[in-house]
């Protein structure tokens, strides 16, 4: 009998090569080098100071991403989310790095949008998404370090009467080396805040190769915060006077409040309130929130269906399945040679579809948002993955000018894309606060009500077929995707003539973001969009976990047929593409792919791109009964530039986990509404079923690639594909149970 290793972890980063065949060191640490050049911004730093101020301490705001405290500790400025990605630590290590102050002395301030917005967007970009955080700002808050720096040293050098270039900085002490005079940057950053800031266009950023912090393994910054207790979640609010709010929605996606009888629960204790939120929900506010919600649950509530009580899963896939061969609503994306002919031609043809369910975010922390709404004012407290995103809701809501407007964004509970572009938590709280001026309100979603009204990973179906030749070679591949569209219901405006690309995510024949790895000569992709009533969003990773999952299972039918080797056969046609290629190499190195495994165990292997970044994949699977033992997950990510390995570590790690809920769970519909309402019903990955993971970071420090994202869609095909081999036939359904199957 095969005993499932004890869970845990170990990382090896490397300087990644395109080596055939890399050598790889457990545990070593090899940071390899790269130049960066600086580049402008267009808005300076040195902007007025910001309304709040750092406690304790006299601090000076050296420009908008630095503070300088009396005490010479550094307060790093950060816009972005936190959702326990490390995204905070990261930046701060990027300010800090070209700051060249005492890292043991940093600490962060999250800037609110509304600060943002009065400061022009100094800030820029307050999303976080998309793996973004770090790869799409790294620059301007590297040269927001670099900036103050400038600033402090100059005016160490006037109050020194020396030279700038005579001077030298180490941990924020700035040294005459000449006469060994010093100072600190808590007793310059007065003068320093009084000078004019440098243009931005003459600053000279780092090489990596120069990095003392960036590029190195830090602890995060928050943990201690999280360990003690003392960091604060949005749902740990608390106002004077505050009430609480349990809210409803219609079961039934795009249906309509009818009406609800409040005599039934106005007398019961505590209650303050039943009032109608938008035309499809109903809250009731009371002085906590289990008395909120006990009223609501025997609160007479009549729903209008607006006829979708008829939907079901059934009806949904029966609409995917007319996609997979009709010829209306259909597009190629990439349509290279003659892949319909050169699949009937061919000597061996392999076909198979493969289904991915709709998945929910189910966050840790469920939806939630404080809001406070005066005559003249309005604000929220929210975790929110785009706080301009709430800022814009929130004035929409009440109708205030957005200046009047402020959101403060907590640390978030868990996002994975939930928080992002959607805003209908702050929408809700809003409009209860209006009906409430002057009172604090705290919505709280169930967890109910969170499974039941989410923005859902699309549901989608995958038609792939191949052709080979008589020496097994791949001369042909059609791919045709047949999904819901998150544009379709989110941003109708980047579908572009009929035709949605973002579907395709991984599939696209073009460098950067998520490029299709394999060559082959006859090649077409398709997508044939399939909407319902029910709402699609971004769900971690997005169309590159449900693509990944289609090429690389499908991938290994057709290794199968061609009676060869699942690594030598994917190098084979990854040739053209050396990133794709030498992720796939580290990984298989490190896993020991070709090298004897323990009775009864079996390997599987993945590759797919996402989010700027490469990945890769290898399992070891043991099947007994219908009892599915995963022993052994190495995962390897080329991510161009590391800022922080433990972060990308832990975000590699933390994707084994998101990913096996894609193996286990699903939402389904009956009636028009979600059947799944909790953990019972859509079950999470637990602990027991955590392998043990190796990761492997191997940085080719040419390109910024995304992190918290990317790997997720190369561990479930990983898994898969050695559950394959395991069991002698593919699964094409997922989750398990549909196979009859179950991860212990």
């Amino acid at each position: 009998m095969i005993t499932p290793t004890k869970s845990h972890s170990d990382t090896v980063i490397q300087e990644a090569t395109l080596d055939p065949a890399p050598k790889l060191s457990r545990r070593s640490f090899v940071i390899g080098t790269a130049a960066v050049a600086g580049g402008g911004l267009s808005v300076g730093f040195h902007v007025p100071a910001l309304a709040q101020t750092t406690q304790g301490l006299a601090a000076q705001e050296i420009n908008a991403w630095v503070v300088v405290k009396s005490d010479d500790s550094c307060v790093v400025r950060v816009a972005r989310a936190e959702m326990g990605q490390g995204t905070h630590t990261g930046l701060a290590q990027l300010v800090a790095e070209e700051l060249d102050c005492d890292w043991a002395k940093v600490s962060i301030q999250q800037i609110t949008a509304g600060q943002n917005l009065a400061r022009n967007r100094v800030w820029k970009n307050m999303a976080t998404g998309g793996s973004r955080g770090i790869r799409e700002s790294h620059e301007y808050v590297r040269q927001g370090g670099a900036a103050a720096k400038i600033l402090l040293v100059q005016a160490a050098a006037n109050q020194l009467g020396v030279p700038v270039l005579e001077l030298s900085v180490t941990k924020g002490v700035i040294e005459h080396g000449a006469s060994g005079r010093q100072l600190s940057y808590g007793q310059v950053a007065e003068q320093a805040a009084k000078l004019p800031a440098p243009d931005v266009k003459t600053i000279k950023l780092k090489s990596p190769k120069d990095w003392k912090l960036a590029g190195h393994p830090l602890k995060r910054l928050d943990t201690a915060l999280k360990v003690n207790g003392r960091l604060k979640y949005a749902v740990d609010v608390k106002l004077p006077g505050m009430v609480y709010a349990a809210i409803k929605a219609c079961p039934v996606f795009e249906g309509k409040l009818k009406s609800f009888d409040d005599s039934a629960v106005k007398s019961m204790r505590g209650v303050k309130a039943v009032l109608r939120v938008d035309d499809n929900a109903v809250a009731v506010v009371a002085d906590n929130w289990w008395r909120a919600k006990q009223a609501l649950n025997v609160l007479p509530i009549v729903w209008d269906e607006v006829g979708n009580g008829a939907v079901t899963s059934q009806t949904i896939r029966a609409n995917l399945e007319e996609g997979l061969t009709s010829k209306q609503n259909v597009f190629a994306d990439t349509n290279i040679g003659d892949a319909e002919a050169a699949i009937a031609n061919a000597f061996t043809k392999v076909e198979a579809t493969y289904i991915t369910p709709f998945v929910s975010h189910a966050c840790m922390e469920p939806m939630n948002c404080t809001a406070l709404v005066t005559a003249d004012k309005a604000e929220v407290w929210v975790p929110s993955q785009n706080a301009e995103a709430a800022l814009a809701e929130l004035a929409k809501s009440t109708g205030l000018d957005i200046t009047k407007c402020e959101v403060y964004n907590m640390s978030l509970g868990t996002g994975f894309g939930r928080r992002g572009g959607f805003q209908d938590y702050v929408r809700q709280a809003a409009l209860l606060g209006m009906q409430m001026l002057g009172t604090p309100v705290k919505l709280l979603w169930s967890r109910e009500e969170d499974i039941t009204h989410d923005f859902y990973r699309p549901i989608g179906h995958c038609k792939m077929s191949a052709g080979l030749d008589k020496k097994g070679n791949l001369v042909g591949l059609q791919m045709r995707v047949s999904g819901h569209s998150i544009n379709a219901y989110a941003a109708p405006h980047n579908i572009v003539d009929g035709k949605d690309r973002r579907q395709l995510q991984g599939f696209w024949p073009e460098p950067g973001d998520a490029q299709y790895g394999y060559t082959i000569p006859n090649l077409k992709i398709e997508y044939a969009m399939r909407n319902s009533h029910v709402p699609v969003g971004p769900w971690r990773g997005v169309n590159t976990n449900q693509n990944g999952l289609y090429s690389e299972c499908f991938m290994e039918e057709v290794v199968h047929a061609s009676g060869r080797d699942s690594l030598e056969f994917r190098r084979a046609l990854l040739k053209d593409h050396p990133k794709h290629l030498g992720i796939l190499n580290a990984v298989a190195e490190k896993a020991g792919w070709g090298k004897p495994t323990a009775p009864g165990v079996h390997r599987g292997i993945a590759q797919f791109m996402g989010y700027g970044s490469y990945t890769a994949a290898v399992a070891e699977v043991s099947v007994k009964g219908n009892e599915v033992h995963i022993h052994k997950l190495v995962l390897a990510t080329n991510c161009g530039h590391a800022v922080n390995q433990r972060t990308i570590a832990a975000q590699v790690e933390g994707s084994v986990a998101y990913a096996l809920d894609t193996l286990q769970s699903e939402v389904t519909i009956k009636d028009g509404r979600v059947e799944q309402s909790n953990f019972d019903t859509y079950p999470i990955a637990r602990l027991r079923q955590m392998p043990h993971i190796e990761t492997v970071i191997a940085p080719t420090f040419d390109f910024w690639g995304g992190v918290g994202e990317p790997t997720i869609c190369v561990v479930a095909p990983a898994i898969l594909n050695a559950i394959y081999k395991a069991r002698g036939k593919p699964i094409r359904t997922v989750p398990l149970k549909h196979s009859g199957l179950k991860i212990v």
